[in-house]
């Protein structure tokens, strides 16, 4: 049987790649425009930063557990939560992932890997003793769609040209300032190499900022999508997404900022961001997931409350 993507709408997508195009074109531009500036020759520094995106991906699940402080769990240790992923998979066509726990109060889950035949699903037992099962499902439906539409590949693709432009950035600082362009170009009256190359750079690190958090919205998006298509039944996910929002607020501030790190993982960050506008969000707000939700239990014919 050839698996599905989950999550993927005509709409949705065309907006995921047209807003992926538009990084792509920004790292070109913003190469091209070093290049014609410093006229050296990056090859050791593209070694090193596709060497890091390589590693980042061949260990991005061992990576993004070891950093959470998660414990992969065996069916002994928490036969109902294997179960439940056994039976997600078998709905969605998908191979078993690792499954782990995080000892921690904050209701949460995530997953990480960089293909569904290397790829880990994780909750909480913040999450795990908080949620009815059916809102643990749509949980965990949510994460193996991450898993089988590749977000880790996407999300690593776009984080490697974003660290190739911050260190196009040092290596351009570095060699205007202390490599003999720290003058003007060509001798004339122009601005210095490394003022060219430290505003362009602010640029591009701000667009970039923006487009990167547009794309994590839209995967968001289409994992939520990916729950409801899966487990049939997107009010759970709705329930559980609201009553996750919700405990939220009962959890200190201590154990709030001991997870702050795995925020972009999460299925909602652990920490509100105040009045953050919605552009600068790595997460949809609340509101705009559940009335999408709302919109495709309509579509099924399913209950809205």
């Amino acid at each position: 049987m050839k698996r599905r993507s989950y999550g993927r709408d005509a709409g949705l997508t065309l907006r995921m790649i047209f807003t992926t195009a538009l990084l792509g074109l920004l790292y070109v531009i913003f190469a091209v425009v070093l290049f014609q500036v410093l006229n050296v020759g990056l090859v050791p520094m593209l070694v090193i930063v596709i060497g890091l995106a390589f590693f980042q991906y061949y260990t991005s699940d061992k990576l993004a557990l070891a950093a959470a402080g998660a414990k992969v769990v065996s069916r002994e240790e928490a036969p109902a939560l294997h179960d439940m992923v056994e039976r997600l998979c078998a709905m969605a066509d998908l191979p078993k992932p690792k499954v782990a726990m995080m000892d921690t109060p904050v209701p949460n889950a995530f997953a990480t890997g960089r293909s569904p035949k290397h790829a880990a699903v994780c909750v909480t037992t913040g999450l795990w003793d908080r949620l009815e099962p059916k809102e643990i499902e749509g949980v965990l439906a949510h994460e193996l769609s991450h898993v089988a539409n590749r977000d880790v590949l996407i999300m690593t693709v776009a984080s490697f040209f974003a660290m190739l432009a911050a260190m196009l950035t040092r290596f351009g600082l570095y060699a205007g300032m202390w490599g003999g362009g720290g003058g003007n170009r060509d001798n004339n009256n122009g601005p210095p190499i490394w003022l060219i190359v430290f505003v362009v750079s602010i640029i591009v690190y701000a667009i970039s900022f923006v487009l990167i958090r547009t794309i994590s919205r839209y995967r968001e998006y289409a994992a939520d999508r990916g729950s409801a298509l899966i487990t049939g039944a997107p009010e759970y996910l709705m329930s559980a997404l609201q009553k996750i929002s919700s405990q939220m607020t009962l959890i200190p501030n201590r154990d709030l900022r001991q997870v702050e790190g795995m925020n972009a993982f999460f299925i909602i960050p652990a920490k509100a961001k105040g009045n953050l506008a919605e552009l600068f969000m790595d997460h949809p707000p609340l509101e705009k997931r559940i009335a999408a939700l709302a919109e495709i239990a309509r579509e099924m014919g399913r209950p809205v409350a």
